[in-house]
């Protein structure tokens, strides 16, 4: 299964399996608080837990000093949650003292990190090389070796724009601006960065991973009615047979929140009906339109298409080479088969060890405002 599996699939398991396997470890050691299951013992008041994205997207490019807000997303090259990120505790805004403007835009303000936000970049910075190594003892050095330099040669041609993490997806679950059909557009004038190859190939393994993703994603919903995300991760495992609601979390590893939210979409947009499951079935089930049967074709075609185009950008032997040492890894995405998952075993005490675990990996990271979990959680 893992050969037939579209690249992005590929690219899309592992990185979510290091992020999971990311934040478990991070939570261990950050003192925090979630909605659902508590506090760290002693610190009530600690930072309400995050995953990997909003250290990329926000706390890695604020320094001691302080950073201006429009410089930040210079660096990030996409947008954080930037009222979360405030309110949960983990970096505050002000003017400058030194802009003797009597109202300064708010881009020009300085974004500072709290003691929560200090201490997710002390812990988060190091623990990156720290997962890499679990990976190199994992799968052996000469397949995670192979694997990067599969992934910074496919880097290096890419847009020099590109985020070092996947983008909190927008209405639609869109990762990048939406077209007409997918609601209000969304645009922010950030100048990329120039990168030497020698940078790229030093950038850590969920950064490489995440860049050559977006980029596929992007192509992908370039005109494209329906986003990457919601076609690989619901639209893929519906038809046009009815499907309760209460299935589709197991069948497709992303939360029930965003399969509420990607249901929802489809049939708002005539993609899908949802409809009351007949007597005795209870809740809601879901199928396919005609609209969405179509949709589903179109989705499998074009992301064929891609690979095939990547395969005259690139070479088709930097794309063999690229899937060759994800297929090993990856698996077939699924908890009895993968590799990955023997990575994914929370921490006893961690909030992952107090829900159900996941028989499969989403198909496509499902990064939200939420706190950019990439299942959506």
């Amino acid at each position: 299964m893992a050969a037939r599996s579209p690249l992005s699939t590929l690219l899309s398991q592992a990185l979510v399996a290091f992020t999971i396997e990311f934040d478990n470890e991070a939570e261990r050691r950050l003192p925090h608080r979630t909605t659902g299951f508590g506090a760290t013992p002693d610190a009530p008041h600690a930072p309400w837990l995050v995953s990997m994205a909003m250290y990329f997207n926000c706390l890695r490019h604020v320094p001691e000093q302080g950073i201006a807000l429009k410089e930040m997303r210079r660096l990030a090259r996409t947008e954080t949650n930037l009222n979360g990120m405030q309110r949960w505790g983990y970096i505050y805004l002000a003017p400058d003292p030194a802009d003797s403007r009597p109202k300064p835009p708010r881009a020009d303000w300085l974004v500072h990190a709290r003691p929560g936000g200090r201490k997710v970049r002390a812990v988060f910075e190091p623990l990156l090389p720290e997962i890499e190594a679990r990976w190199v003892d994992r799968f052996g050095a000469a397949q995670l070796r192979q694997l990067r330099s599969a992934l910074a040669q496919i880097a290096a041609d890419l847009d020099p724009g590109l985020p070092d993490c996947m983008p909190i997806v927008g209405y639609g679950l869109f990762s990048s601006d939406p077209n007409p059909q997918g609601g209000k557009k969304k645009r922010t004038d950030i100048p990329p960065l120039e990168e030497s190859p020698d940078a790229i190939a030093a950038l850590p393994l969920p950064v490489l991973l995440a860049r050559v993703l977006v980029a596929m994603a992007r192509e992908f919903e370039s005109g494209s009615a329906v986003s990457l995300a919601m076609s690989a991760n619901v639209l893929r495992v519906l038809d046009e047979r009815p499907t309760p609601l209460r299935d589709l979390p197991d069948r497709t590893g992303i939360s029930k929140e965003y399969v509420a939210v990607s249901t929802g979409w489809l049939a708002r947009h005539k993609f899908a009906v949802l409809a009351t499951a007949p007597a005795p079935d209870r809740g809601k089930q879901i199928r396919l339109s005609e609209k969405g049967l179509l949709a589903q074709e179109e989705s499998g075609k074009k992301l064929r298409a891609i690979e095939k185009r990547w395969s005259t950008q690139f070479g088709a032997g930097e794309l063999t080479a690229l899937r060759a040492r994800l297929e090993p890894i990856v698996g077939d995405g699924t908890a009895g088969k993968s590799p990955l998952f023997a990575g994914l075993t929370p921490h006893p005490d961690g909030w992952r060890a107090k829900i159900p675990q996941p028989a499969l990996l989403p198909h496509f990271p499902m990064v939200t405002h939420r706190g950019g979990y990439p299942d959506g959680s």
